[in-house]
């Protein structure tokens, strides 16, 4: 056994793999084009209706460069609608589709349901302290994310 293998970093990144393998295949049999950023960027939307791309970006915690051919593609599906900021011209205010809202309403509990899968070996107990020192640890490292939480501004 290689001395990463027992590494936080690598074995974070294999239950990603693990997590978007599980997340991928299952979108596929059941049909739906769908990434896990994309999930993600729906979910934020109905939640966060009509915020920009950069405060949808602070929202799923992901990179604000890249955020745009999520964006891109989730337009391309009709699932979203892209406008101009009536305070800011340079800012694109994101709403989901009625097509998007359908869509989300079929997939989340798909994605509810799979979640174990991901969590594979673990009884319910050791996956709810899984997850309860998964959130401690990333919440403590946010401010070292190349692309961190932030929740939306008030207002």
């Amino acid at each position: 056994m290689l001395e990463l293998h027992d590494m936080a970093g690598h074995l974070i990144r294999r239950l990603h793999q693990i997590s978007v393998s599980v997340f991928t295949e299952r979108m596929k049999q059941a049909g739906i084009d769908l990434t896990p950023v994309q999930f993600a960027t729906l979910s934020a939307l109905e939640a966060h209706p009509d915020v920009d791309q950069a405060t949808l970006a602070g929202v799923i915690a992901y990179d604000r460069v890249t955020i745009g051919g999520v964006v891109d593609r989730l337009e391309g599906k009709g699932l979203l609608n892209r406008s101009v900021s009536r305070h800011d011209r340079r800012a694109r205010i994101l709403r989901m589709t009625e097509a998007g809202t359908a869509l989300l309403a079929r997939v989340r509990p798909l994605v509810r349901d799979f979640q174990g899968d991901i969590l594979v070996g673990l009884d319910d107990a050791e996956r709810a302290h899984l997850m309860t020192l998964l959130r401690k640890t990333t919440e403590a490292g946010n401010d070292q994310s190349r692309a961190p939480l932030q929740p939306p501004k008030a207002g």
